[in-house]
């Protein structure tokens, strides 16, 4: 069993309150995530996270292929940090933690991912081809997309 990290940073130039209004409101998924994704918010996001809240998403990640994706937000402590854990998806296991630090001039994001792929040997082989490089490139869409929301760190 291979579980796989992806672990991002990205420093801003906004308050700590900033960054939590706009990263605690489900729908703000959306606007960070690339629009060839197709992704559809179809329940769940119609107030700011809190731990239970289940969202239910349409994403198409890949070849056209519709996909229904369910998250739990298991845990959140206000301004701080929350997790969101994929209950039904694409994935074998999707754990994403999300942090803000505040630091000098700004705020400092952090991203911890841990998955797992579905279809065993055949998911290790598509890891490198096909997930790795998506999640690298959707990741480097949201940066792209955040500074554009609040500017560039410097």
């Amino acid at each position: 069993m291979k579980i796989y990290k992806l672990h991002k940073y990205q420093k801003l130039p906004i308050t700590k309150a900033q960054a939590w209004e706009f990263l605690s409101d489900p729908a703000n998924l959306k606007v960070i995530t690339p629009n060839y994704m197709g992704f559809d918010i179809l329940d769940g996001a119609d107030r700011k996270m809190y731990q239970g809240q289940v969202i239910q998403y349409i994403v198409t990640p890949v070849a056209g292929i519709k996909t229904k994706w369910v998250t739990e937000i298991t845990h959140v402590k206000e301004g701080e940090y929350f997790v969101d854990e994929q209950r039904f998806g694409p994935y074998a296991l999707w754990h994403h933690k999300h942090f803000i630090k505040e630091i000098e001039g700004g705020i400092e994001m952090e991203d911890i991912i841990h998955y797992k792929l579905p279809f065993g040997l055949l998911g290790r082989i598509a890891h490198p081809i096909i997930v790795k490089n998506k999640l690298e490139e959707i990741f480097a869409y949201r940066q792209k997309k955040l500074i554009e929301l609040f500017g560039d760190y410097k």
